[in-house]
């Protein structure tokens, strides 16, 4: 690994931290700079996973007074998490390259559109828990846990956006309480895709270790970004840049 393949593991890693904490989708930008740097689109998926990992069981970590407190009510959504991103992990392993590269340009699409449509999502989610009558999770907010759990262990970028979704039907829109449930279920269905990954050996450690390292400053910094710079301005950064993404994977 070259030089100038570090410098760009390390900003792709550096911004993605920092969008990730600010606004998600980060994961974007990780999966783009491990293609760009050679390594072949199913290996860089699964190198990403395991790169941003540790910083969901920080911010896991963070809520841990809130997930304990939830814990038994995210039951039946932890178990669909676990085996979701077991059963992703093992179709990304199963699917192969050339037909993995075709799907890349719509999974980025797809996710890009998540995020721009995250707001409504979110609001969608609570006019239906609102009419449920209940934060008892249901089979609609099982069964749409399942799917993104899948998702999460397939690709994962948008998963959070996803959740929103989910999540909103039994969580509503308190802050504290949909961030700790989005962190932990995140570190259930990605921490079992890695597993996955890991035991397969389809995770490149030189580049986990880069990524890693410059996505844990990026979520750190990204409390001086957030005074500077505007959410808006953020999000629509993360919007234009998977637009742009998406268009150059379909022609590449």
């Amino acid at each position: 690994m070259g030089f100038y393949d570090i410098l760009l593991l390390l900003g792709a890693g550096f911004v993605a931290g920092a969008i990730n904490a600010l606004a998600g989708g980060g994961t974007i930008f990780t999966f783009t700079a491990l293609v760009a740097v050679g390594l072949p689109a199913v290996m860089a998926n699964a190198t990403s996973a395991v790169s941003v990992l540790p910083g969901q069981i920080a911010a896991a970590w963070a809520y841990r007074r809130e997930i304990a407190a939830g814990l038994l009510r995210l039951l039946p959504f932890t178990v669909v998490s676990a085996i979701g991103g077991v059963t992703g992990g093992s179709l990304l392993l199963g699917t192969d390259e050339s037909s993995f590269r075709a799907l890349v340009p719509f999974l980025i699409l797809f996710a890009t559109i998540l995020f721009l449509l995250a707001p409504r999502i979110a609001s969608l989610g609570e006019r239906m828990a609102a009419r449920r009558g209940s934060d008892k999770p249901g089979p609609l907010a099982i069964g749409l846990q399942g799917l993104v759990a899948v998702y999460g262990g397939y690709f994962g970028a948008g998963m959070g956006i996803m959740m929103l979704a989910s999540l909103s039907l039994t969580e509503g829109r308190d802050f504290h309480r949909l961030n700790a449930a989005k962190n932990w279920l995140a570190c259930v269905m990605q921490g079992l895709a890695v597993l996955v990954f890991v035991v397969s050996g389809a995770v490149a450690w030189q580049a986990v270790a880069i990524v890693a390292i410059a996505s844990i400053l990026g979520g750190w910094s990204s409390v001086v970004m957030g005074r500077l710079v505007p959410q808006p301005i953020v999000r629509s950064f993360v919007i234009a840049t998977g637009l742009g993404l998406s268009a150059w994977y379909f022609v590449a």
